[in-house]
């Protein structure tokens, strides 16, 4: 897997592969694996370690697929939503998102992001709850 996927006409990935590489820890909320880095959708997988803060992304919607785990996600204001394994989340960009509670671990989403997510895009509600570099790193 190779840290900076090349844009191509068509790919099949094994995604169970690149779970299994994830690693078991991480200095940072999130670790992901891109498959894909084309400028209209990305594809990834990631792990979620600790709960996540609100923070929104600008650049994209985002699509996530719930592989593994179980978490409890928060929209704005909404009460919170327990997600698990076949669970799809569809939010738009700007729209106020966090993970407050994982639940079962370990946490692993499959993501397409409309147009590309840029890894340093988020933005976080509350001064001093995170930054791009505490916030996630590319998986190796």
């Amino acid at each position: 897997m190779s840290a900076k996927p090349e844009t191509v006409a068509h790919a099949v990935f094994d995604v169970a592969e690149a779970v299994a590489r994830l690693p078991e820890t991480a200095a940072t909320m999130v670790a992901d694996h891109r498959f894909t880095e084309d400028a209209a959708a990305s594809a990834r997988v990631f792990r979620v370690y600790a709960p996540t803060p609100p923070h929104t992304h600008s650049s994209c919607d985002e699509y996530l697929y719930v592989l593994s785990g179980r978490c409890r996600m928060k929209f704005a204001d909404e009460p919170a939503v327990e997600v698990g394994p076949g669970k799809l989340v569809v939010f738009k960009r700007d729209v106020v998102h966090s993970v407050p509670e994982i639940l079962e671990e370990p946490l692993v989403f499959l993501s397409i992001d409309t147009p590309r997510r840029e890894p340093r895009d988020i933005r976080f509600v509350t001064d001093g709850t995170g930054t791009p570099d505490s916030f996630m790193r590319q998986a190796d």
